[in-house]
């Protein structure tokens, strides 16, 4: 985040995400947080407050105003994530999201599908753990252990001549995806479960499952969400945007195929990202509403057979959000084929 000198902000576990202001910075009335912990002036709910303008040796940039009331809102608010994207600071309230979704899988209320847990009240440890994740996978702190690429049946194995992308190994993103969404294995098969030691604790280890659509805590089969291992019948995953033509060396411009809207490209850290902007005057800025592509690296297990530097691929996530409360985790709604139009030019 960079230093804001008398104006540091930090996370605060416990009720709730706090941003706390630091006693340099205290707004007039605003006791110690010591004295007084859970003043309202000094610490704020992330997940439900408002921005407003303050000063600081960087120039503009943005604090927090009060939107909850004190432990009450915080604890009935789930946790926000506090990053800043250009130098500015957001909130994002990604539990607030999933608490209202069919990916709430334990005991906490909110879920809106029928397959249920109970051995925990977590939601996040289904897919993600703070230790002891997959280093093998493509996404943050993954719980579970990934499936064989080739396991998987891929779409360019129907030979359609309308396919001009190469394809590449089941993996990314979409494997993670696929670890549960194969209904292999069961949704509480994790490396980390809950508790002391990575086996979980006792209500852990006693917790059953229940719901129409899962059989042994696996998806249930016939389901569309039980995609399985044979990719044939799925939107190509893991396959070049645009038929290729955008790389590392060449990040912008037309893609080979004319058929796809232009990607738009950024390096973030040390690594260059494409997207697909989805609003109507693109911002040029990469968004959890825009269709977003993955980098692959050239080599075994990660890229095409002849692939020689990164490349934007599609993937699982390029349409879906597995955080998001939308209908069936799209990352836009697909009314009038949106989503399929924002990358396909028809």
């Amino acid at each position: 985040m960079g230093t804001l000198k008398s104006r540091t902000s930090r996370f605060r576990e416990g009720w709730g995400a706090k941003f706390e202001v630091d006693q340099s910075s205290r707004p007039a009335g605003c006791h110690s947080a010591r004295s007084a912990p859970w003043h309202a002036t000094c610490r704020t709910d992330i997940a439900s407050s408002q921005f407003t303008q303050g000063e600081s040796d960087m120039g503009k940039w943005k604090s927090w105003s009060l939107g909850g009331s004190g432990r009450s809102r915080a604890a009935a608010v789930a946790v926000g994530l506090l990053m800043t994207v250009g130098g500015t600071l957001v909130s994002m309230p990604a539990e607030a999201q999933i608490t209202n979704t069919k990916h709430n899988l334990g005991t906490t209320p909110g879920g809106t599908g029928v397959n249920k847990f109970s051995g925990t009240a977590e939601i996040c440890v289904f897919c993600h753990t703070p230790h002891g994740a997959d280093t093998s996978a493509a996404v943050p702190l993954w719980n579970r252990t990934l499936p064989a690429p080739a396991s998987f049946t891929t779409y360019d194995s129907l030979g359609t001549s309308t396919l001009d992308g190469k394809v590449a190994p089941v993996g990314s993103v979409s494997i993670a995806c696929l670890s549960c969404h194969d209904g292999v294995t069961s949704m509480s098969a994790v490396i980390n479960a809950p508790g002391s030691g990575t086996t979980g604790d006792a209500a852990w280890q006693a917790g059953t499952w229940t719901g129409a659509n899962q059989v042994a805590g696996k998806i249930a089969p016939g389901l569309i969400t039980n995609i399985g291992t044979d990719l044939k019948n799925d939107h190509p995953i893991g396959i070049q945007y645009g038929g290729g033509g955008l790389k590392v060396s060449a990040p912008s411009g037309a893609t080979t195929d004319p058929d796809f809207k232009s990607a738009t490209s950024q390096v973030i850290g040390s690594n260059r990202v494409w997207w697909v902007d989805t609003e109507a005057a693109p911002n040029g800025t990469r968004q959890k509403t825009d269709m977003v592509l993955y980098t692959r690296a050239a080599g075994a297990g990660s890229g095409y057979t002849g692939q020689t530097e990164a490349e934007p691929f599609v993937e699982c996530a390029s349409c879906h959000d597995p955080h998001t409360a939308n209908a069936t985790f799209l990352r836009i709604s697909n009314a009038g084929s949106a989503v399929c139009l924002a990358c396909h030019v028809k």
